[in-house]
């Protein structure tokens, strides 16, 4: 872990803290394509081979049941089903309020101009599975697309080793009121979605989080389906003044660090006390923490750096656009409209990233690896068309017409131009 003073950092280091760990697809790209294509030609049947190879199980049906519904109400501590409808509720307003700044458009000039918005029809939302299991995701992804108007609603997760889906993603897609979910992950559930399969409908966007093989899959398939944006592993910056609370700086490090080796964490703090006070508390609680091992490998990927001058720090946190962006100073809306790029802000050191992770309303899936400089997170808008329409009476073709011509013929599109040419003789 990199602990330096901003003005002191060479190029190559500022080079490689800002680009953090680029993917390379090179070495798994062959065999990910290798999957798609054969889930493509070869549908249900490749899912079963697929899913028995990686997930050592046998299943004849992906389909969740409601049997299987209702067994995991039974299993699930109340507690964690009471802490999902919270979420659920919370999630439902913001994405609401969301829907409510969507605004369809009518206006006049020389004819009249305007926009209609519909909801994509068919969604499938990917809810990853492996080291963890994740009904955040699954409230995260769905919710915005039932808020859009979305009329299908699909879940793909993967098995657990007795071939039943994770009990507490079912009952998030049971509370959300998904259209179906089936247990299947990793790169052949992606195909199935893309391509659709005897059980699996295809679909028409594809969202959710997932490992390289799954971020991989998602890009291969964008063509024959939409996707929300490719999403690499989880990073936080931290820009704190000397009023900001060492301890919390340190945890949240640490609560960004434990989600993957390859995650990337930075603070950006106003003097080198307060770095090295960061630093000796991060490495007192990492002895205590129970992922100390993934840990110590995304601290490979990680940096404390320190300038006096809180513009240089707004400056080096645009320029490395982090997913999550926690600002801890005294009065933190101040330097708001300073923030060109995150994922999502959380002001205030009692404002913690797992809050927005779990609770609060704003959405989890959101941009890494630099892409919040040219995407935003999953919202409403990612599940919506907007379609434009236009309507002219002979007045209004009059007024602009001509203009249209001379640009068709410019082109050297002749029909282009004969096509509004004959409406001005008649």
């Amino acid at each position: 872990m990199i602990v330096k003073a901003l003005k002191d950092l060479s190029l190559e280091e500022r080079k490689k803290i800002v680009e953090r760990n680029k993917v390379n697809y090179e070495e798994i790209f062959d065999s990910v394509n290798k999957i798609l294509k054969d889930v493509k030609e070869r549908g249900d049947e490749a899912l079963k081979h697929y899913t028995k190879i990686f997930d050592n199980v046998d299943l004849d049906n992906f389909e969740v049941t409601e049997e299987e519904i209702e067994e995991a109400y039974n299993k699930v501590d109340y507690k964690v089903i009471e802490a999902l409808e919270v979420a659920k509720e919370n999630i439902f307003y913001f994405h609401k309020k969301q829907m409510e700044n969507v605004k369809e458009l009518r206006v006049k000039k020389e004819g009249i101009l305007g926009q209609i918005i519909r909801p994509i029809n068919k969604v499938g939302c990917y809810v990853p599975g492996g080291r963890a299991f994740y009904p955040s995701t699954v409230l995260m992804t769905t919710i915005p697309a039932k808020v859009a108007g979305c009329k299908e609603i699909y879940i793909v997760s993967p098995p657990n080793k007795e071939g039943k889906g994770n009990e507490a993603t079912l009952i998030a897609g049971d509370l959300v009121g998904v259209t179906k979910m089936f247990k299947v992950g990793g790169v052949q559930a992606i195909g199935a979605l893309a391509y659709g399969t005897e059980s699996i409908p295809k679909v028409d966007i594809i969202v959710g989080p997932g490992n390289i093989y799954v971020t991989l899959a998602k890009k291969l398939v964008y063509g024959d389906v939409n996707i929300d944006f490719l999403a690499g592993p989880s990073e936080v910056l931290i820009i704190a003044d000397e009023s900001a609370n060492s301890e919390f700086i340190a945890v949240d490090f640490l609560a960004q660090a434990e989600h993957d080796p390859n995650a990337s964490c930075v603070a950006l703090l106003t003097s080198k006390e307060k770095a090295e006070e960061v630093k000796d508390k991060i490495f007192e609680l990492l002895n205590k923490a129970e992922r100390k091992e993934i840990i110590e490998k995304a601290l490979k990927n990680s940096a404390i750096l320190y300038d006096e001058d809180i513009d240089k720090l707004i400056e080096f946190s645009n320029e490395y656009a982090p997913e999550h962006l926690e600002i801890f100073l005294k009065n933190p809306e101040e330097i708001l409209d300073k923030i060109e790029s995150a994922g999502s802000i959380f002001l205030g050191e009692l404002t913690p990233v797992p809050l927005g992770d779990y609770i609060s309303g704003t959405n989890h899936v959101l941009p890494t690896s630099g892409f919040a400089k040219m995407c935003s997170g999953l919202n409403v808008e990612t599940f919506l068309k907007k379609i434009t329409y236009q309507k002219f009476d002979i007045e209004g073709l009059k007024k602009i017409g001509d203009k249209a011509i001379v640009l068709a013929e410019a082109e050297g599109l002749k029909m282009h131009a004969e096509a509004i040419r004959k409406r001005l003789r008649q």
